[in-house]
């Protein structure tokens, strides 16, 4: 079914003359270009830019792109499906006039994500976007439940004198320490400013544990927004590092041991104004339905996997004891177990309480990570799935015998396992449609093959400038 936010050929009613005043006023405002963004299912961010003055012909029209990069891997090999990877045909790209900027860090350019339909004008399947607007809305109207959800980013800054593929950290301080947010506060405050003008709020951005890593956490919105706003923020820092001479990476192993660059989800469901986590009559003030969901998550997690950490270089990251949630458990504020019940400060908890994510890194398309979390957190919902019991502590400290007596199994140890998991999870394929399902798979083996042979060391520098 076509929703009043599904692009038409001709335009959306009214967007063909907001986006020609849209495109009078950045015009006065010196800018010159419109990057128009999605992400692709290997989860690396691609491109169409226009002229300012091409907006309107773009929001009635769209951009030509071709349905190939659905299959694109991260190295820009191509594999295929039976219906996508040919060559053959073309999509239209649709700039979503709603959330596009400004960009501070690029003087002259703009910026807005886009959803693809067909010529024909028909949904493009594969489109991850449309995915996740799709599972929102169904959300809303099966179940009258919203969600607010927000992406943390981490990245790891190199110095951008580092010769070929190494990386070199822009600074050598301890782990969120003052030595380290001194050695880049113009860099940080830059940073900030540049969010402030584009309307990104920031609730915290800090050293983080590895070498030359920092850390942003943004406010959350609706799903959709969510994870514009992650595509958003990872190009405004990409672009401010660059003006200061750094190098950065959002891969989540930059090297093959330590601690990588996680992209944790924050999620909370919501019906007619209220938060369900919190203010309820079980766990943490959980209500049953907030419980039922956090059980959807944990019994799909090992599927996943396959859509949160899609790289080879995502399982250098996903080792115990690192407080990457590598467990299919639970835990109030028990960082590492796979899903963190947050409740919020006392004063706070009727907003603030969600469930954090921690299987998830920045290699992973959002708007399809958003998406496959909704549909498990739904299908636990929808049977009112029990959950287990929490753990405290780390989950690596159990026996085999008593983590099956916990019901705590590790999370796939690789993609290939990932794979298999995701292959045997008939709930998320069917949420995201054959067409998306099968580019799934397909580009994940395509990304096995890429790197088959390969010891850790070289797996984490075949990935570490592609995210």
């Amino acid at each position: 079914m076509t929703t009043l936010a599904d692009p038409v050929p001709g335009g959306r009613p009214g967007d063909v003359e907001r986006a020609t005043a849209l495109s009078v006023e950045l015009s006065g405002q010196g800018v010159r270009g419109i990057v128009l963004a999605y992400v692709d299912t290997a989860g690396i961010g691609r491109v169409k830019t226009i002229p300012t003055a091409r907006l309107a012909s773009a929001a009635a029209w769209g951009v030509g792109m071709s349905p190939v990069f659905d299959t694109f891997l991260a190295n820009d090999s191509i594999v295929s499906t039976d219906v996508l990877g040919s060559p053959d045909g073309d999509l239209r790209l649709y700039p979503a006039l709603d959330q596009l900027v400004v960009l501070s860090g690029q003087p002259g350019w703009a910026w807005a994500p886009v959803d693809r339909i067909t010529q024909e004008g028909e949904r493009h399947p594969a489109c991850s976007r449309t995915f996740l607007r799709r599972i929102v809305t169904d959300a809303a109207r099966h179940h009258g439940i919203t969600f607010k959800a927000g992406i943390e980013v981490e990245w790891s800054i190199g110095q951008g004198s580092a010769a070929g593929d190494e990386f070199v950290p822009a600074t050598s301080g301890p782990a969120y320490s003052a030595t380290r947010q001194v050695e880049l506060s113009d860099y940080a405050a830059e940073l900030m400013g540049a969010f402030t003008a584009q309307g990104v709020d920031v609730d915290q951005i800090h050293p983080e544990y590895a070498a030359g890593q920092f850390e942003i956490s943004v406010g959350a919105l609706d799903p959709v927004a969510a994870a514009d706003r992650s595509v958003l923020v990872r190009q405004t820092i990409r672009a401010v590092s660059q003006r200061h001479g750094l190098k950065v990476s959002f891969s989540p192993a930059v090297f093959a041991e330590g601690v990588g660059n996680g992209g944790h989800v924050h999620i909370s469901a919501w019906r007619d104004g209220v938060n369900l986590h919190s203010g309820g009559d079980r766990r943490y003030g959980m209500t049953a339905e907030a419980e039922s969901f956090a059980a959807g998550v944990l019994a799909h997690l090992p599927a996943l996997t396959a859509v949160t950490a899609p790289s080879p270089a995502s399982y250098l990251r996903l080792k115990p004891s690192q407080w990457a949630g590598v467990f299919t458990a639970w835990g109030r504020e028990t960082r590492e177990s796979a899903v963190r019940v947050i409740t919020g400060t006392a004063g706070r908890r009727e907003q603030a309480a969600n469930l954090e994510v921690k299987p998830v890194d920045l290699a992973a398309n959002p708007y399809l990570a958003l998406g496959c979390l909704i549909a498990a957190g739904l299908d636990g919902l929808e049977s009112s799935a029990p959950l287990a019991e929490e753990i405290t502590g780390d989950p690596a400290r159990f026996s085999a015998s008593e983590a099956a007596a916990w019901g705590v199994r590790r999370l796939p140890t690789s993609l290939d396992e990932a794979v298999e998991e995701f292959r045997k999870d008939e709930r998320l394929r069917a949420a995201l449609g054959p067409v998306l399902a099968d580019a799934v798979i397909a580009v994940r083996l395509g990304e096995i093959a890429a790197v088959a042979g390969l010891d850790d060391e070289l797996v984490a520098a075949a990935y570490r400038w592609k995210y």
